[in-house]
């Protein structure tokens, strides 16, 4: 029986994104505050995942030796470091959340069946490396505030409270939605990134947060005019709308989560097609709505 374990660390250290052979103003531009003099620091979470066959004691590793792999290789050199030097693969790559996640992983595979390293900076922003040399994923975490109703236009009210419940009421409801977005691509040789974040930032806000935030949906949305603005729509559209500005930046879309409530949220996975031109998305199962 194969089985997927994971092991959660912690571990606190600064960074700072300069290049050196840039202009102060070109380092500004390109990673914002994060370039400011003598840089800053993050509480950072680490989740290790390994894989393996369950062995007679009913376990896929000693946790206790996991944990002392961790240790020995990962926490105590990089705990309470300055980041930039204090491992080699630093010097010649800044230390982004993807980048530190990919040397994690290099300098864990040797001792552990790895199948994937998550790196949390904070709970909005976190990268997943999966030992492919060319991708790594970072994502990002937003929200913004509507109200929508769930009915169809065709259908009587009765008919609609049969199919959406509550959420059929006429006058709507409103959710404090939260968006996370998980970007794929290759991480440049020198700036660490997959993806300029000041400016992924940017396009979430104009072509999301922005026209989306306060707003009744079926109202002030066109495309929610004659589509049921549900979770796993709203998250479609989400997709759609970001789809180009991402590959733009020089990276992929690769997930859409909306978390409408704790109780209620829905992943798009967007994947290219052989073509490179229209994705395949997948709705990911949908938890109870509320």
């Amino acid at each position: 029986m194969v089985c997927i374990i994971n092991r959660r660390a912690e571990f606190a250290a600064s960074h700072r994104y300069w290049l050196p052979e840039w202009s102060e103003a070109q380092n500004l531009a390109h990673f914002g505050a994060c370039s400011r003099f003598p840089g800053h620091g993050h509480n950072y979470e680490l989740v290790v995942s390994m894989q393996g066959d369950l062995d007679a004691f009913g376990m896929v590793l000693n946790l206790s030796e996991v944990k002392q792999v961790i240790r020995q290789q990962v926490i105590e050199p990089l705990n309470f470091s300055y980041l930039n030097d204090v491992w080699p693969e630093f010097q010649t790559t800044l230390p982004t959340t993807e980048h530190i996640a990919r040397t994690i992983w290099d300098r864990l595979a040797p001792h552990l069946p790895l199948v994937r390293i998550r790196l949390f900076e904070h709970p909005r922003l976190w990268a997943d490396y999966t030992g492919d040399p060319m991708d790594a994923y970072l994502s990002v975490g937003t929200h913004f505030s509507a109200a929508h109703r769930l009915a169809l236009e065709e259908l009587s009210y009765e008919e609609n409270c049969r199919i959406y419940g509550k959420c059929a009421r006429p006058h709507g409801h409103g959710h404090n939605y939260h968006v996370e977005i998980t970007v794929k691509g290759e991480i440049h040789p020198r700036t660490g990134m997959i993806v300029d974040l000041v400016k992924l930032e940017a396009v979430l806000k104009e072509w999301v947060i922005e026209p989306l935030d306060h707003t009744f949906l079926n109202k002030d949305i066109p495309y929610f005019a004659t589509v049921v603005p549900t979770a796993e729509n709203i998250a479609i559209y989400i997709a759609d709308v970001l789809r180009q500005p991402i590959r733009d930046l020089g990276a992929t879309l690769h997930k859409v989560k909306l978390i409408e409530s704790p109780n209620n949220s829905c992943e798009i996975l967007c994947e290219e097609s052989a073509q490179g031109t229209s994705p395949r998305e997948t709705v990911l199962p949908v938890l109870e709505r509320v």
